[in-house]
């Protein structure tokens, strides 16, 4: 197969982008200077979940699979592209139900066992406005689109979807990620309650990719995505440059 061009799905990262509130911003400090040493080099402090990103299952599950145990074949994978923009744009609320999946199938066939299955909301076109992507209301409750966990299951049990990836922080939609849990606490099972999709996706050992763009440039079908991510040994979630390949009969201009 031949691919006509290649579009960038990531986010170029820098100090004070978009990011959960759980993570410190990141730090830059010269490490070498041309002037100097002959070398422009920087040192970098940034959470491993930091712009576009890939968490591994070991990010919520004890003894789970890092970054570095991911497979190489898995990081290169045929792409389909579920797109909610449209409603979106209209209730920042809305998430990817199984009727939406299963209405995409009825257009375009059974997603394919072993694919990268990628939500489009469009919410990349907020970036790097901090306010605009976490979009909180005056209660502190902040209102992003997401997944479901009967789409989840669907695409991750009755299709065998290696792995998934969308344009928001994060997995589930804000207005759960923001609720107050309901004892009030902190921990493991505060965590599981807020963050019940990211939790059913690598509960099934299976990887993210959070943070993409340029999605509404892709096809329903047919491309597929390459997934860059340093290989940190024991890392849980690392920066990713991700691409899109576009097959050659689908000019366009690269992104």
């Amino acid at each position: 197969m031949t691919w006509s061009h290649v579009v960038d799905l990531t986010h170029a990262f820098a100090p004070g982008q978009p990011h959960g509130p759980q993570f410190d911003d990141e730090q830059r400090y010269c490490g070498m200077t041309i002037e100097q040493d002959g070398f422009d080099t920087a040192y970098h402090r940034i959470a491993g979940a930091w712009g576009t990103h890939v968490d591994a299952p070991a990010e919520m599950v004890a003894g789970g699979r890092t970054i570095d145990a991911i497979p190489a074949g898995d990081l290169v994978l045929p792409l389909i592209v579920f797109d909610i923009s449209a409603d979106v744009a209209a209730d920042p609320d809305r998430c990817l139900t199984l009727s939406d999946v299963l209405a995409w199938e009825q257009r375009h066939g059974r997603v394919p066992a072993g694919c990268f299955a990628a939500l489009r909301t469009d919410w990349s076109r907020r970036w790097p406005d901090a306010t605009a992507m976490h979009n909180h209301d005056a209660h502190g409750v902040s209102h992003t689109p997401g997944w479901t966990l009967e789409a989840l299951h669907h695409l991750l049990v009755g299709r065998s979807v290696t792995a998934i990836g969308h344009e928001t922080i994060n997995t589930d939609p804000g207005m759960w990620t923001t609720a107050d849990p309901p004892d009030s606490g902190t921990g493991p099972d505060s965590a599981r309650r807020l963050h019940a999709c990211e939790a059913y996706v690598l509960d099934h050992d299976r990887y993210q990719v959070e943070i993409l763009t340029n999605l509404h440039t892709l096809p329903p079908t047919g491309a597929h995505i390459v997934i860059g991510v340093g290989n940190a040994r024991r890392s849980t979630a690392f920066p990713a440059r991700v691409l899109a390949l576009l097959p050659g009969d689908r000019p366009g201009d690269d992104c």
